[in-house]
């Protein structure tokens, strides 16, 4: 075993997605040595579909990547479906609060891996399997899982980026099960070969029924993705069937109608499938001495939400910020970046709760309030009215402020 520690001012960033870049960005920028280890063999390209609001695009530019990132979302027809291929007006992205920008989860992380230095060190293959911290430090095992060998090394600052099911959170904070909050609904998303019969690739279609959904997501420069949502009672027993073969159960037994079925269809040759639970993370403090979680992590507030990399992006930029306020006390930083950012982050995350009713309906009841909603929000009249509350609500302030910024006393629109 191997000790080392050269006395410079060090950060150890575990995990290479949207949050842990980010971090690493800002640390950076202020001054800092971060270190970023990822569980991976190497970088990860592509990724399913994600939603930029303002208060990413803010982060982003403060990080120095907004002009790599690009909005492919496209502006076709939306439609809301059923089997039978029956069309009604529907609900699209641009219709949502702060018109969000659409890309992939990999588009943010290669734009955020350009922007690093190159003598920021990436070791890939390596993970922490023991955290150790006192007053002046925070001690780390790491092990490469190619060749087997452990090195411990000395650290100012651990920053736990590393998802939903946190290796840095079950060490320092405690096993899963203390913070995970299953909401019982599971989330399938891949890419389509191509549009959807009847549609065009830039159109958005959404069918919707108790219990389970389908929307696809459009983008203007290639085949659209699909999202899958349905309700389970036991989200474990889901991992233990083939996906293709439980999703198809799960939307059976009727007939599947040609949108539904060109969907399942394209499943069961999907090659980047995410089949997960939808879960929220819910702890009473995001960081312990000099050991700090960021992103899914901390608080994932889940994919309805449609905050997961606008709040990782704002968190780790904040992050560096409140760091760079206070030179002298890594624990004094955290404590003033948990304090201006709790406060957002609880209320997306009763956002995304509520917005599980406009994703997947669970009750047929909840089903004809979605309907309605939508049909009162086309007419001519209603459409202005909403369209007023919707610039105004607290929704589209909070996702399109700039709550990450310290020093905003209302928030600051990115129109970039």
């Amino acid at each position: 075993m191997n000790v080392m520690n050269d006395g410079a001012r060090r950060a150890l960033v575990v995990g290479l997605g949207i949050s842990g870049i980010a971090a690493a960005l800002r640390l950076r920028q202020i001054g800092w040595t971060p270190i970023i280890i990822e569980r991976a063999t190497g970088r990860r390209n592509g990724g399913y579909f994600i939603a930029l609001f303002g208060a990413g695009r803010a982060a982003a530019q403060r990080l120095g990547i907004l002009d790599r990132i690009t909005d492919r979302g496209a502006d076709g027809v939306s439609y809301d479906i059923d089997r039978v291929g029956r069309r009604r007006p529907g609900l699209g992205f641009k219709d949502f609060p702060g018109r969000p920008w659409m890309m992939t989860r990999g588009d943010v992380e290669a734009a955020g891996f350009a922007a690093l230095p190159s003598d920021v060190e990436i070791r890939y293959a390596t993970v922490p399997t023991r955290i150790e911290q006192d007053a002046d430090g925070v001690t780390v095992t790491l092990a490469d899982t190619d060749g087997g060998v452990s090195v411990t090394e000395r650290f100012d600052l651990v920053v736990g980026a590393d998802g939903l099911r946190s290796t840095v959170r079950r060490l320092a904070f405690g096993p899963h099960e203390q913070y995970l909050r299953r909401l019982n609904y599971m989330a399938v998303a891949f890419h389509m070969p191509g549009a959807l019969p009847g549609y065009d690739q830039r159109d958005s279609v959404i069918l919707a029924e108790p219990q389970r959904s389908m929307w696809t997501f459009p983008f203007k420069d290639g085949p659209p993705t699909v999202l899958l949502s349905y309700h389970t009672d036991d989200a474990q027993a889901e991992f233990t069937r083939p996906k293709a073969d439980r999703v198809r159960e799960v939307f059976g037994p009727e007939p599947t109608g040609p949108a539904l079925g060109a969907a399942l269809d394209a499943l069961e040759s999907a090659e980047d499938v995410l089949f997960d639970s939808v879960e929220q993370v819910h702890m009473d403090t995001w960081h312990r001495g000099r050991v700090v979680l960021v992103g899914d992590a901390a608080w994932c507030v889940t994919l309805y939400a449609g905050m997961g990399a606008s709040t990782a992006m704002a968190g780790a930029d904040l992050l560096g910020t409140m760091l760079a306020r206070h030179p002298g006390s890594v624990t004094e930083a955290l404590t003033g970046w948990e304090q201006q950012l709790r406060p957002f982050i609880k209320y997306l995350q009763g956002n995304g709760m509520h917005m599980r009713s406009l994703f997947v309906p669970a009750t047929r009841l909840e089903l004809a309030r979605r309907r309605i909603m939508l049909r009162v929000s086309k007419m001519p009249l209603t459409s202005r009215l909403f369209l007023r509350w919707r610039a105004r609500s607290k929704v589209a302030r909070m996702k399109d402020g700039d709550f990450a910024h310290p020093d905003s006393a209302v928030p600051v629109r990115v129109h970039a």
